[in-house]
């Protein structure tokens, strides 16, 4: 167990013994072969405890001591591979499930060194991804070896040169996401099928997340993160720094778009089956209906819907992902989703209670509609019921911005912070009824803007406890709500006297105020209800998208420089030929021109509709344009030709 202790505190990068044991000489081979010889013949014998043992040496040799440089070591590297490999395969009941656990850790501790190729290591992860779910041992290693890259890629979030060994394939990546949707969607589907014990301990166990599910959620925050929130080199201006950066840039973006793809994909799967799930309670006659309905917002959560969706949506709405590429791939699926979520949301939010009290009796629907004035008449029936029906969704401002000192503030404290809330046209201060300072002069004062020098609404200090100065200042610390005009408020608070020995805590414990836009306190903690969160989420990143897709490409640099050239009426000229395909191209042959003789620049004119269409008859003259004389005296300045001069005849 001293050895086991030993591996656990060196799988800490932070600890003085992880420096120490990576700085040791790698073991002999046949030293090796030595705990080898051991880990037989207690095989042989059937010694659990040195087989345990062997396996935590495994683990730390395996980490720290062992480099297969040589043809004799990669021998009994082979030795020891198939010695793990043979208990980990060992039947259930020859094996208990301690040994396999540390069998697992061994092989994830050794990856690198008993599959040094990657197309070996990919091997073996595709074997226990496909392979995992008919065999616990290979389930588990499954598990092990996924939450360590998970781990190892959290770490190095912001890129390292071991990425690309943390980071699986497309192919790889694939089964990982097979093994979620069917993790979620098997988790959706016990809310309906599990007895009702059963139901409550499955609450109480999410939400947890699955190694699988881990992984994606460590490969797609590390995507993300590089490439929102690392920002390029200021300093280093160069053209091959530069052009490696947009590279990188590229390629980050691809990776996300393809994950996207597949994340957006198993989502529509999981959404279904909710959808599914949440009708058939609906339809069904189970005693605890309604507490499976109300708990099957918290079992979504737990699945790829709560733990990869929202991150994603959020992240997609970055100018750096705000794409076309990415809008013209991910439109059909944010659409699908849509649907699904907000009608989901819509299933569950008429069998809760408050849906239900705010759509009355049918007996007491007509007296109702009778007290309704015709305008409101005409808006009652046209309005239909939706997911947001009778919801409030809070605005970001709802909660309040809480500002305090520490408590108790001490000697020669400071304290000074703006609050800003854009749009809103006065704020209001509620203060918490413990705000209390030594003396009338330790006080707060505010400030109706963003600094010291703006318009001062009111200063308060002082205690009314009996110590101290044993007053306040001016009507004391308010009770009530204080209003200050506009969208900015600064609080500056200065401790000016020592602490006396007699004075509590509660004498000096500062202030804490909430700012709001509004006079009332909105109740916003349980907030919106997860799926109709969701759904709006879905439905305003799919309205950016469209927005992208209306707008279409990006106007190049040589657009913008030929921006004069392709509003000027000089290209009228130009005529147009369609080809047999389908194509227009320039005609080549001029032909009988449907246009005017003469086109005025400085007048807006209209293309004929049947421009196109060569008319019937013999070919005339092309249309002469008339340029503004600004211009024909800078085509005279550039070709060197000056006007014509006309004299008058002699007769």
């Amino acid at each position: 167990m001293c050895i086991h202790q030993l591996n656990l505190l060196a799988a800490s990068n932070n600890l003085p013994i992880t420096n120490f044991l990576g700085k040791q000489h790698p073991i002999e081979a046949h030293h090796l072969s030595s705990i080898c010889d051991i880990m037989e013949k207690a095989m042989v014998n059937g010694d659990t405890c040195i087989i345990r043992c062997i396996l935590v040496v495994f683990q730390v040799v395996f980490k720290f001591f062992f480099s297969p440089q040589t043809e004799r070591n990669r021998d009994i590297v082979r030795r020891s591979g198939l010695l793990l490999w043979q208990l980990l395969m060992a039947p259930r009941d020859q094996i208990c499930s301690e040994i396999q656990k540390e069998v697992c850790l061994a092989i994830s501790s050794g990856l690198n060194i008993l599959y040094p190729g990657e197309t070996e290591i990919n091997n073996l992860l595709k074997l226990v991804l496909t392979e995992g779910e008919r065999n616990c041992g290979l389930s588990q290693l499954r598990d092990v070896i996924l939450t360590n890259l998970a781990e190892q890629l959290q770490n190095n979030r912001f890129g390292s040169e071991d990425d690309d060994h943390y980071r699986l394939n497309d192919e790889l990546l694939h089964y990982i996401l097979k093994i979620v949707v069917r993790e979620s969607c098997v988790l959706i589907t016990k809310c309906q099928t599990v007895s009702k014990d059963d139901f409550q301990r499955l609450l109480s166990t999410v939400p947890a997340a699955s190694s699988c599910l881990r992984y994606l959620m460590a490969v797609q925050n590390h995507l993300l993160s590089n490439t929102i929130l690392i920002k390029p080199d200021e300093n280093d201006d160069s053209d091959s720094s530069l052009q490696g950066e947009t590279l990188k840039v590229q390629e980050l973006k691809t990776s996300i778009l393809s994950l996207a793809t597949q994340i957006l994909t198993g989502c529509d799967e999981v959404l279904e089956m909710l959808q599914q799930v949440t009708t058939a309670l609906i339809h069904s006659d189970i005693s605890d209906r309604e507490q499976r309905l109300k708990g099957l917002e918290q079992i979504t959560k737990a699945t790829m819907l709560g733990h990869l969706l929202p991150v994603l949506l959020t992240s997609l709405m970055h100018p750096n992902l705000q794409t076309l590429t990415m809008a013209d791939a991910l439109m059909p699926q944010l659409v699908q989703l849509v649907l699904y979520t907000s009608q989901t949301a819509l299933l569950l939010k008429t069998q809760s209670p408050v849906f239900s009290e705010l759509h009355s009796s049918p007996s007491s629907a007509p007296e109702q509609k009778g007290k309704l004035l015709p305008d409101e008449r005409m808006l009652e029936e046209k309005e239909e019921p939706g997911f947001l029906t009778g919801l409030k969704i809070p605005a970001p401002w709802a909660a309040g911005k809480t500002v305090e000192t520490v408590h108790p503030v001490r000697d020669n404290y400071k304290f000074k912070e703006t609050v800003h809330i854009p749009g809103a046209r006065c704020l209001y201060l509620r203060f918490d009824n413990r705000c209390s300072s030594q003396y009338d002069y330790d006080k707060l004062v505010i400030y109706a803007g963003p600094n010291t020098n703006s318009r001062k609404v009111a200063e308060y200090g002082g205690n009314t406890l009996g110590y101290g100065s044993r007053s306040v200042l001016g009507t004391g610390w308010p009770k009530d709500l204080v209003k200050v005009e506009g969208d900015t408020v600064t609080f500056s608070f200065e401790m000016r006297s020592g602490r006396e020995h007699n004075t509590p805590d509660k004498a000096m414990w500062g202030f804490a105020c909430t700012v709001r836009a509004q006079e009332s306190s909105e109740d916003v903690s349980g907030g919106l209800p997860f799926l109709v969160d969701l759904a709006l989420g879905l439905s305003v990143l799919a309205c950016s998208m469209l927005r992208i897709l209306y707008n279409g490409p990006e106007i190049t640099k040589d657009e913008e420089t030929c921006q004069e050239l392709l509003r000027s009426k000089l290209l009228q000229r130009c005529q147009w030929q369609v080809e047999a395909n389908g194509v227009i191209s320039p005609a080549l042959t001029p032909s009988p021109s449907p246009l005017p003789l003469t086109i005025d620049e400085d007048r807006e004119f209209t293309y004929p509709s049947d421009v196109l269409v060569p008319p019937v008859g013999h070919y005339f003259d092309l249309p002469r344009i008339r340029l503004p004389p600004g211009i024909m005296i800078k085509l005279r300045e550039i070709s060197g030709r000056a006007r014509p001069q006309f004299r008058p005849s002699i007769k």
